[in-house]
Formats: structure tokens, sequence, C-alpha cells
């Protein structure tokens, strides 16, 4: 329900899922250890993030010195609704940000650039209160939004966000789902590096994937945490009892209403640890021995085994396998060489064969029960037997 929820908030332009620190943290933690001076020097933006309320702000703002950032770019599409409560700064009145506008489709959109965290407030340690007390006392940190004549203040898409990836060495965010192709499309264009939230489901579409098999991009750490799953903050003027999973209460003493969330990813083209590690595996022999009982499935339509689950995956196998999408939650480039994707026209073009004419009514029919969502399938006693997604898989050469 949580997910349902998420898309549809997502579609109908209720983006305001904000991601919790914590998880933001363990996943940025596995780039630290890998590297620890991944962020040192770079200008890091976070362009989908109300720089009020996003915890990317908050992280790395906390993070700024530790990290050697060089610069820190924050911008929102929307103003915050409790910008009044976190953070008092001079001069929000005059831009329209006083305590009367209670309708969130009257908030400004903003920016915030921090090039620097010392200890400003002089207690002694530097942190995200040095961060507050500079946007306190210092107007040129925080700066409208305007938009152009196609996008609204604050657009990733704008002509002022746009300049402003330019100058960015990483992104880092969670951009709309609902707009996630056009989203990664720009940051492939620009070149960045990134690391970024999107549904599972983006592996399989047509503008991703691709990247995926050419490693230009992979998934990061998180599989780890959560079973794959993202706990999400809703603003409580559009938190509904649907998708509310918990009610907590922060610091402050205000509610904050949590959603969780089933298959949401990290993608990014940064290098993480667990990108090298090779997925321990059994002989052949072995797996069906002390796993599947019984030989693995042949497809009909393309030459390759159905390996329903990557745990079962044979370590001496030398053809081509299909394995689930999870697979690239454990996926190292050292290990295996992604030959494509069975479904649509990315099947088509790795040689994936079309349904025999025989076979196409029974296709028709479970789709309509949304049971299936490959064009792979088996012939078994008789029967049409169609797997769900498959990535086509094989261990590299000498590896196998």
């Amino acid at each position: 329900m949580a997910q349902k929820n998420l898309h549809n908030a997502k579609k109908t332009k209720n983006d305001e899922f904000y991601t919790q620190y914590q998880d933001i943290q363990k996943e940025i933690q596995a780039y630290i250890d890998y590297d620890p001076d991944v962020f040192r020097g770079k200008i890091v933006y976070c362009n989908c993030d109300d720089p009020f309320e996003s915890n990317f702000f908050k992280y790395f703002a906390n993070k700024f010195k530790e990290f050697g950032l060089k610069k820190l770019i924050t911008t929102s599409y929307v103003g915050s609704p409790i910008v009044q409560t976190q953070i008092q700064i001079p001069g929000f009145e005059e831009m329209g940000k006083n305590k009367t506008l209670s309708n969130r489709k009257n908030k400004k959109a903003f920016k915030i650039e921090i090039n620097e965290v010392s200890d400003l407030n002089k207690d002694g340690i530097t942190n995200l209160n040095d961060v507050k007390w500079l946007l306190e006392h210092d107007n040129n940190a925080y700066s409208l939004l305007l938009g152009d004549d196609k996008y609204a203040a604050g657009d990733f898409r704008s002509n002022e966000c746009v300049e402003l990836l330019k100058q960015a060495d990483i992104v880092v965010t969670n951009p709309p789902f609902s707009l996630f192709r056009e989203y990664l499309k720009q940051l492939i264009e620009y070149k960045k590096k990134f690391l970024i939230i999107g549904s599972m489901n983006a592996i399989t579409y047509k503008e991703v994937f691709p990247l995926i098999k050419d490693n230009k991009i992979w998934l990061g750490n998180n599989h780890k945490v959560n079973g794959g799953a993202m706990f999400y903050e809703i603003p409580e003027d559009i938190a509904n009892l649907e998708q509310v999973r918990e009610i907590r209460t922060d610091e402050n003493g205000k509610k904050v209403y949590i959603t969780r969330v089933q298959g949401v990813r990290w993608f990014t083209n940064l290098d993480h640890g667990r990108l090298h590690e090779f997925l321990p595996l059994m002989k052949l022999s072995d797996v069906i021995k002390f796993g599947t009982k019984r030989s693995f499935d042949n497809y009909d339509n393309f030459n390759a085994i159905e390996v329903p689950f990557v745990k079962h995956i044979p370590g001496d196998f030398k053809g081509i396998m299909g394995v689930p999408i999870s697979f690239l939650d454990k996926y190292s480039p050292e290990q295996f060489d992604i030959i494509g994707l069975g479904i649509a026209n990315l099947g088509l073009s790795i040689g994936v064969k079309p349904y025999k004419p025989e076979h196409k009514k029974y296709r028709k029919e479970v789709q309509k029960r949304g049971t299936v969502n490959g064009d792979l399938y088996m012939i078994k006693d008789e029967t049409v037997v169609v797997p769900f997604a498959r990535i086509l898989i094989k261990h590299k050469k000498g590896i196998a």
C-alpha cells in the first residue's frame, strides 16, 4: 500500500517525501569507507531538496568540514512550510515567507549556497548549528529562485538550476520518481557524478537499463539496509492514514509521519566497496543437490537457463543465465557480464524470440491478470511458464 501511495503522490506532484537522515548516513558511509576523499574539494548539489527540511542538506551541511567540501548548493521546488519553526532568517517576511502563508501552493523556491562552515557561533565545535548561524546572519547565503518561461522556480530543468548543475561535481538527492527518466538523462548529459534514489522498477526502463549494462551506472549499497526498503518522512499537511506507517515525535516535540516503501534503490556512478565483492557461489552439481533438487529449465525462445533465485546461480556454468532483477544488488562487473534484459524491445535486441502464435493468447491472458512482466518463457508439461523480468548474465571469461 505504501509503495502504491508513494507512486500516486509522485504522480500528482506531491513529491515531498523526505529521506531520513539515518538512511542517507548509512548509504554515504559506504563511499567514505571506500574512498575517504570522495567528496573532498567537490561541489555537492542537492537540487530536489527544500533546504529547510531536507535531510540531504542537513547531512552535508553537518559533514561539510569533515568531508572537505568546496561548496554545498541546495535548491527547492517549493518553500518550506516549517521554516519559521526551524530556522529564523531575517528577510523571509519580505520574500513572502510570513506565518500567514499556510497554503503550500504559495511557497517560494529557494537556493542556499555554503562555501565554508566554521565555528561561527563560538561553541567550540563545528556542526549544523554553525550553518544555522550562517543563514541567520549572512543574507548572501540564500536567495529566491525565479524560474523561467518554461519551468517553475526550482525545477531541476529550469535555466537557473541547470546553471547550478553545470558547476557541480556530485549530485545527491531524491528526485521525483515520476520524472526519474528525465532527471537521470540530464545528469548523464552533463556528465555528472551522482547518488540518487529511485524505484527499483526504473532498472527496466529502456533509458536506464543500457546504462547499467554498460557499467555507466550501478546500484548503491542500501540493499543491506531495511531489506531494500526505505522509510520516508511525510509533511503533516499531505499525510494520510493510508500512507502513514508510524508517527514519531522529534526533539522539538513536532509530529513526524513515517511511511515505509519497498523496492527503493540508490542509483549511482560513484565507486563503493560492494561493487568489487564477488558473490559466493556453489558448483552446478551442488546447487542441484542442496538447493533446487532438480536441473535448471531452458528458455524456449532464448538460449539460456532460468535461475529464479540469486543464491542458486551456479558458479561453474559457462552459458547465459536469466536471473531476477534483485541480482543487481549483489552484482560485481568484475565477476559477471550483463548480456541484456529479457523484456520488450530490450529483449528483442539481444535475440529473445517473440512468442509463437499458439502461445500469444496465453501471454495476453496472464498479462491482464498482472502476473507476468517478462518475455522469456518455457514449455513445461505442455504449459507456458513465464517468469518475471530477467536479467541475462554470464560469468566473466576465466571466472566460471
